[in-house]
């Protein structure tokens, strides 16, 4: 089999394109530059690029660069931004996976003749006996990436591999330090490349969009505090609200048009559904939703919940922490991933 393996210069990835070889495939690493790193550290600087390039020395394979920066701003950077200016968290990882690390990716590896394309994600793709492709979390669930991949179809699961999700990260680790993989120690990346420790959200979106002080009220439309930045506010936030002593508060909602964040104690954050937008699903909902009990992620490494389904509304067995609009929820059956959609 030809298979395009996404090397991002992690371990993970790395040990991918391993296994790969180790099974005879005919493998070509490839690493995505998405956007300009000038920095010598995180996705897509020069130090990872050459790490992914190394690593294809090592194990024997051909190592492409590809450049999206053009699509990954389009698709990714730009929509993040734009989901700040109106109140919502976005999870831009979710929506590089839709549209470039499986949507352009794909469609290029298909173009060139591959029959599938690899990544390091710890998750599973096994086929049912009928035809389907059904997605499970990886073996390790603490390190399980299965949440950013609901929105992989069946034409995608059907042609990706996922060499890592049958394995623990000790593992990983151990197989890539017996190989001698360069990455074998490397630490996991952050969560969302582009946004920096250093700088935070303030210093990406500062430039991109228009950032608003504005008040924080009760309930009852009393002001109790103050924000530098509406559009930083996310919900269920308690730091950095400006509402002093007198027991915690937390953000209900975010009105970035009347200036205004809505703060209440735990108890009011609570909520029992959540209405879901954008529903991605990665086989037939009509079937899947009733063909067993149901669980909600509601991040991507929080703890599933026991829920049902009712069109886009999501009830969950007991009260949650309410969902932070733009924020992904994902249904599970057991460990199949059936699908999820975006918090309104």
């Amino acid at each position: 089999m030809r298979v395009l393996a996404a090397m991002s210069g992690g371990v993970d990835s790395s040990v991918a394109a391993a296994l790969l070889v180790d099974e005879a495939h005919s493998v070509t690493g490839v690493t995505l530059r998405l956007w300009d790193n000038t920095g010598d550290s995180g996705c897509c600087s020069v130090a990872e690029i050459d790490d992914a390039r190394r690593v294809a020395d090592q194990v024997g394979i051909d190592h492409w660069v590809w450049t999206f920066a053009e699509e990954f701003e389009a698709r990714v950077v730009a929509p993040y931004a734009a989901a700040h200016a109106g109140g919502l968290t976005p999870n831009p990882c979710i929506e590089c996976n839709r549209y470039l690390k499986f949507g352009r990716l794909l469609a290029r590896a298909r173009q060139l003749g591959f029959d599938a394309v690899a990544t390091g994600h710890h998750a599973r793709v096994r086929s049912d006996g009928a035809g389907r492709a059904r997605l499970l979390r990886g073996v390790d669930r603490a390190k399980d990436q299965s949440y950013v991949l609901y929105v992989l179809d069946q034409d995608t699961l059907s042609r990706c591999l996922f060499p890592v999700g049958e394995m623990t990260k000790d593992d990983v680790r151990a197989r890539a330090a017996a190989l001698g993989l360069r990455t074998a120690a490397k630490p996991d990346s952050q969560d969302v490349c582009f946004v920096t420790t250093a700088g935070g959200r303030e210093a990406f979106l500062g430039p991109r969009i228009d950032l608003h002080p504005g008040r924080v009220v009760d309930t009852a439309g009393a002001t109790i505090g103050r924000v530098d930045a509406v559009e930083l506010v996310t919900v269920g936030q308690r730091r950095g609200l400006g509402t002093g002593g007198g027991g915690a508060r937390y953000a209900l909602s975010v009105d970035p048009v009347a200036g205004t964040v809505v703060a209440g104690d735990l108890d009011q954050l609570q909520s029992d559904r959540v209405e879901l937008g954008d529903l991605a699903w990665t086989g037939d909902p009509a079937a899947d939703l009733v063909a067993g009990p149901l669980e909600a992620q509601l991040s991507a490494h929080g703890r599933p919940v026991d829920a049902t389904v009712e069109g886009a509304t999501v009830r969950f067995a007991r009260p949650q922490r309410r969902v932070a609009p733009g924020q992904s929820v994902v249904l599970y059956c057991g460990d199949e991933v059936l699908g999820g959609g975006i918090a309104r």
